[in-house]
């Protein structure tokens, strides 16, 4: 039984020098932020490890993160593991803070893929996966906390390959089980991997494999071995000639298809009990791509440090002394002191100051290359999703997407000086937090904060007082409705008014038609003849998709419906783009209210993690708010049900849930989609 050095010579044939842009991603509690704060300790960033349940981890150094125990916002750092610079991301796993993990995939280059060893795939697991999806952004799992009662490695593989629909190809096979999880088989080089102890300073013990998994071990290779030689030629040659694989070949083949995402190595371990940390290290090293592995971004060239700069700005961090902008650079090089251009807003923006970022700790840099994530300040205007370039070769990368919020909070301040602060705070809060909306409620003159979920909004309230010192009366939580139709309406609307001056004139026909969920608002034209000049056309789409937005029936947006514009007259005098979009506006909310118009309503998909004893009043308890329940099924010594229910009966839930439970049960939800609301609701919400 050898020692194995920890400080990068193994797999030397693989690693090369660069850098990895990677984060961590996972469901709340997953043991995310654990595997962080051990990255940090065995690649030499920290001395420390910081715990999360006793608030002293360094990637959540934010006060309200350490109060909470969770994660909010996004940390970077940067490690170094056997020569190759690892730009690391640590993103929260709650859904409120969806938009955290949105933008960090939207720049990194691979993810690392955190799944609890008892509960498998959970839903922000799926959610988070679809972004990684949407971003084709290559991955590596991490099956973590496999000390803990009822953990199963194989039961998580399963749920991967039912719920995720992805290959899932298993690298490692744990050596005990729950408490006794002691090691690893190392499915790759066919040896064990023990941590004899759980003290961190010494280095983990390389043995045989032992004699009771060697039929396992041996079995579960060859699935391997099948899995990811048909990503290189010459290993499939000689995989069908039953000649054993060199591992730099075999390392050659996975590093080959996580590229391709053609499937996903899954790695064991305990973060907790620093068991399994070093291995997965190797493996961000050995198999995730480095910038330029990818496929490029809008058509930059990632690997020409020489070419024109092209960045994107994917999070903005303000405090007192002003604003710092996280950006990634896709090519060129930006240099302290440079200016650059926001294609974005056309403006020209100057780089004062740039940071490697290592989580609350900065070391100045004097210059970035194309691969890096760093932060910038001096930078005045530019938010989320802007692109900063070469003044001389403008481009524009895609944009970062923002959900759309589901939920509103009135504010009040409290005192006239807090009525000073708040608008100046709260601008501060959207410039960091784009998932954020801020609008003034025309009747009540209350400013109506919106954002995904409660926790969010409440964390928002508390950061106000602690960090700007302003105090507010919060209203109760609003839900986001939003109208449509249900039928098929048809109408003439004219618009004809004569003062002493030129006169208005505009008259128009308009169909609705109702559409799917989640289809939005269509507008056509099926104008012939010029019935309507064509340069009135688009005044025609701007007054629908206004009065669409100010609520035709109950003064909620308008979505799912298509406009068809289908004829028209017009006066050459008295006849205008502004004349016709009003008359647009009226001749949708007429429209609107003959088409059977509908109140649909935010539906959470939910889940409880309850003790089988109180499954029965938890049940009860959905029942009564409406909820639909999908499922439910025993995992470990808990039952876990799966419910659809109205975002509106959900407030003050885990209020309720605790009661009943004895505070023993859980539950996470995420917003689902929208439903027609009951006629109850409805006569509600439009009082």
């Amino acid at each position: 039984m050898n020692r194995l050095n920890t400080n990068g010579t193994r797999h030397a044939g693989m690693g090369r020098p660069g850098i990895r842009n990677i984060g961590i991603i996972a469901h709340v509690d997953a043991g995310k932020t654990t595997t962080s704060e051990r990255i940090l300790y065995y690649t030499g960033e920290s001395h420390r490890m910081g715990e999360v349940h006793d608030g002293a981890a360094h990637m959540d150094f934010d006060p309200e993160e350490r109060r909470r125990g969770i994660t909010i916002n996004s940390a970077a750092t940067t490690v170094h593991w056997r020569g190759v610079q690892i730009n690391l991301i640590d993103t929260p796993g709650h859904i409120d803070f969806n938009i955290e993990v949105g933008r960090a995939l939207r720049v990194l280059d691979g993810a690392v893929v955190v799944l609890d060893g008892v509960a498998g795939v959970e839903p922000q697991t799926e959610t988070n996966w679809r972004l990684a999806d949407r971003h084709e952004v290559p991955r590596i799992a991490f099956v973590n906390k496999l000390d803990r009662v009822g953990a199963r490695f194989g039961s998580v593989i399963a749920s991967m390959r039912e719920r995720l629909g992805v290959q899932a190809v298993p690298v490692h096979l744990p050596i005990g089980a729950e408490s006794e999880f002691r090691g690893v088989v190392d499915l790759v080089h066919m040896r064990a991997l023990i941590w004899d102890r759980d003290d961190a300073s010494q280095p983990v013990l390389e043995a045989d494999i032992p004699a009771e998994l060697l039929a396992e071990a041996q079995a579960a290779r060859a699935r391997l071995l099948e899995a990811v030689v048909e990503q290189d030629d010459a290993a499939l040659e000689a995989w069908l000639r039953g000649e054993e694989l060199p591992v730099d070949m075999l390392l050659r083949c996975i590093r080959a298809g996580v590229r391709k995402r053609a499937f996903v190595p899954v790695l064991a371990g305990s973060a907790f009990r620093n068991r399994g940390v070093e291995p997965l290290l190797d493996a961000v090293v050995d198999w995730l791509p480095a910038p330029g592995e990818r496929e490029g971004t809008a058509g930059v060239d990632e690997s020409a440090e020489r070419a024109p700069l092209a960045a994107l700005a994917f999070k903005v961090v303000a405090d007192e002394h002003g604003s710092m902008v996280f950006v990634r650079l896709y090519a060129g090089r930006l240099r302290r002191g440079d200016s650059v251009l926001n294609t974005s807003t056309g403006r020209m923006e100057r780089a004062a100051r740039l940071y490697e970022m290592h989580a609350d700790k900065r070391i100045e840099r004097e210059e970035l290359v194309a691969g890096e994530i760093a932060a910038v300040v001096g930078f005045k205007d530019t938010l989320t999703g802007h692109t900063l370039s070469d003044p001389k070769h403008p481009v524009q990368l895609e944009a970062i997407a923002v959900p759309d919020p589901v939920i509103h909070l009135a504010l009040e301040p409290r005192t006239k000086a807090d009525q000073q602060g708040l608008s100046k705070a709260l601008q501060s809060m959207l410039r960091e937090d784009p998932s954020l909306r801020l609008r003034q409620d025309e009747e009540s003159g209350q400013t109506i904060l919106s954002g995904m979920g409660e926790l969010q909004l409440e964390v928002a309230v508390h950061k106000l007082h602690d960090r700007y010192g302003v105090d507010v009366v919060v209203g109760r939580p609003q839900v986001a409705y939003r109208e449509t139709i249900a039928a098929v309406a048809e109408l003439t609307h004219l618009h004809k008014k004569q003062t002493g001056g030129p006169g208005q004139f505009a008259q128009l026909t308009l169909r609705l038609e109702p559409l799917e969920r989640g289809a939005g608002v269509q507008f056509e034209s099926r104008i012939v003849g010029g019935a309507i000049p064509r340069e009135f056309i688009p005044a025609v789409e701007a007054g629908i998709r206004r009065a669409a937005d100010a609520g035709p029936a109950a003064g909620y947006p308008a979505v799912d419906f298509r406009a068809v514009l289908q004829d028209g007259a017009f006066h050459e005098r008295d006849s205008s783009a502004m004349v016709f979009e009003l008359a647009a506006g009226h001749a949708l909310r007429e429209a609107f209210l003959k088409a059977r118009p509908q109140l649909l309503e935010p539906v959470m998909a939910v889940e409880v993690i309850t003790p089988t004893e109180y499954f029965g009043d938890v049940i009860g308890d959905l029942h009564r708010r409406r909820g639909q329940v999908r499922g439910h099924e025993v995992r470990g010594t808990a039952t876990v049900i799966d419910a659809l229910v109205p975002l509106k009966e959900m407030f003050g839930y885990i209020g309720t849930l605790r009661a009943l439970s004895s505070g023993r049960a859980q539950y996470t939800m995420q917003f689902d989609g929208y439903q027609v609301a009951p006629q109850t609701v409805a006569e509600l919400a439009a009082a």
